[in-house]
């Protein structure tokens, strides 16, 4: 049986329990979420994991909102992104976290202001070659601008343990800088999914959305970030007519990112969204399970750089 459509932005509290999430809340997480979106990423070395890390950050957030005890909600909201995140990167165990405080360090460093054009021009698998603590810190300070005791907090370490992780983590930004580029390319698609995905996109440059639909698996879910998710192959079709009404240029790319199937959309229309975004793509048995449309995510490509 097919799901009713849900909207994402702020997943429902479970039956019974009232959200004490207040409406000016609410706002600040959608004002937020690009910036978060910018910290998750980094952390995660991935757009898509970053995504996932920011919905589930603006779920338990959503839940435990209460405005008597909460004072910087911002704060509050990026420790909640930073302590899912490094739950992330332990589940994955993509590398040794350390999580006990660095001995200080107050070297003083010299080159500080190059550092913020390092850290802000890196792409993520950059940031992966940097110890967890190491890069919070640079992503903290030299990113999303925040200042030393208020990363520190973020962190829940110690002053003189972040201003530690933040020289430590832009001296290796800068000796990443000086070496040759990693062009290594990511993971090799499947024949199968390099198949599927072909085809998915000569699909999409023919419009023809009733050939798309029939791609859909059963039970394929789809993520139209920032905006909603729908469940099922005849909820999940109607998404097809969005694009079905679209006027003017629409070049659609297969690609590989980060290892994962996904197409590159190129529009020029009269609607509300215009330039270059990507929708990734997931098979299983030779149809569509997922979809993960960054449409409407417009800080999608807001500092976000990866590597094709």
């Amino acid at each position: 049986m097919n799901a009713t459509p849900h909207s994402t932005a702020l997943p429902a509290a479970p039956a019974g329990t009232p959200s004490p999430a207040l409406p000016e809340f609410i706002a600040l997480m959608g004002k937020l979420r690009p910036r978060l979106h910018r910290y998750c990423a980094r952390m995660t070395g991935s757009i898509f994991d970053g995504e996932d890390i920011v919905q589930d950050t603006l779920a338990k957030a959503a839940q435990a909102y209460d405005p008597a005890t909460v004072q910087h909600a911002e704060g509050w909201l990026f420790r909640i992104a930073h302590n899912t995140a490094m739950d992330f990167l332990r589940g994955k165990a993509r590398e040794e976290v350390h999580l006990a405080d660095e001995e200080p360090d107050t070297t003083a460093d010299p080159h500080a202001s190059a550092e913020l054009r390092h850290a802000t021009t890196a792409a993520l698998r950059t940031f992966m070659q940097l110890l967890p603590a190491q890069r919070s810190a640079v992503i903290l300070a030299d990113v999303l601008g925040y200042a030393m005791d208020e990363a520190a907090e973020v962190m829940n370490v110690s002053l003189p343990a972040m201003k530690a992780s933040l020289h430590r983590g832009r001296l290796r930004l800068r000796e990443l800088a000086q070496q040759p580029q990693d062009k290594a390319p990511p993971p090799a698609l499947s024949p199968a999914d390099q198949a599927l995905l072909t085809e998915y996109a000569a699909r999409f440059n023919a419009r023809d959305f009733d050939g798309l639909r029939d791609m859909l698996g059963d039970q394929v879910h789809l993520n139209l970030v920032a905006r909603l998710q729908l469940d099922g192959k005849a909820h999940v079709g109607e998404y097809f007519g969005r694009y079905s009404a679209v006027t003017g240029v629409m070049r659609v790319t297969p690609t590989n990112i980060e290892g994962r199937p996904a197409i590159w959309i190129h529009q020029e229309s009269d609607s509300t969204v215009n330039g270059d975004y990507i929708v990734g793509l997931e098979w299983r048995d030779g149809k569509l399970t997922a979809i993960r449309d960054f449409r409407y995510a417009f800080y999608f490509d807001d500092g976000v750089l990866f590597d094709i």
